[in-house]
This record gives structure tokens, C-alpha cells and sequence, in this order.
């Protein structure tokens, strides 16, 4: 297996809480830093969501791997932003027998 091209920069978010000043909390995003990666798209399928249409997109993103817990190393439920694009991180394995390198399964909604 080749040596991925990381080639693109990607935001590394973690998801958090933050109070709503009536008692509640509203969901925050806080950036972890940011990771060259390698995207690669996959298969797209368009879904009806209430009452409008998301186009989800799956894509494959190759990072270097950082130890577990470590900030710089990716897992599910966190995100990649590349602007104004999001990619949800919906699972991480590793990608080479060395561990040098993780793939991040992610998906990419867009309403069309």
C-alpha cells in the first residue's frame, strides 16, 4: 500500500455543549487544529429529510495517526471542516499494518 497524498488541510472539531442563558445548552463545535489529509471520494445517494432533500456524500480521509487520546487523532463523532464544507467523522481505523496511518470514514450532507 502507497503513502497517502496529504495534500489538503482540514479543521479537526470536536463537538460541545454550551449554555443557551434560559437553562438549556446549544450544541458548539471548538477546532482541534489542523491535519493534512488525503480525501477520496466514494458513493453519493440523495435521502428526503423532513420536508427537504440532502445529498449525502461518503468519503474516505487518510490522516498520519497520532496515539489514542491524543487531540490530533481523529474519532467518531468529531468532524472535518474545509470552509465552508463539512465532513461527519463516522468511524476511524487504521490503515496500514504499521500504524502510520488512520482512515476516517466520513459523510458530507448538502441540501439540494
Amino acid at each position: 500500500m502507497s503513502a497517502p497524498r496529504l495534500n489538503r488541510a482540514l479543521v479537526l472539531e470536536a463537538r460541545g455543549q454550551a449554555p443557551d442563558g434560559g437553562g438549556g445548552f446549544v450544541e458548539s463545535w471548538t477546532a482541534l487544529g489542523t491535519i493534512w489529509a488525503e480525501v477520496t471520494a466514494g458513493t453519493g445517494r440523495e435521502v428526503a429529510s423532513d420536508q427537504l432533500m440532502v445529498s449525502k456524500m461518503g468519503y474516505r480521509i487518510r490522516v498520519r495517526a497520532a496515539v489514542a487520546g491524543a487531540p490530533s487523532r481523529p474519532v467518531a463523532g468529531q468532524r472535518f471542516r474545509d470552509g465552508a464544507r463539512v465532513f461527519a467523522v463516522q468511524a476511524v481505523a487504521e490503515s496500514d499494518p504499521e500504524g502510520r496511518f488512520l482512515t476516517c470514514f466520513a459523510v458530507e450532507e448538502v441540501s439540494v
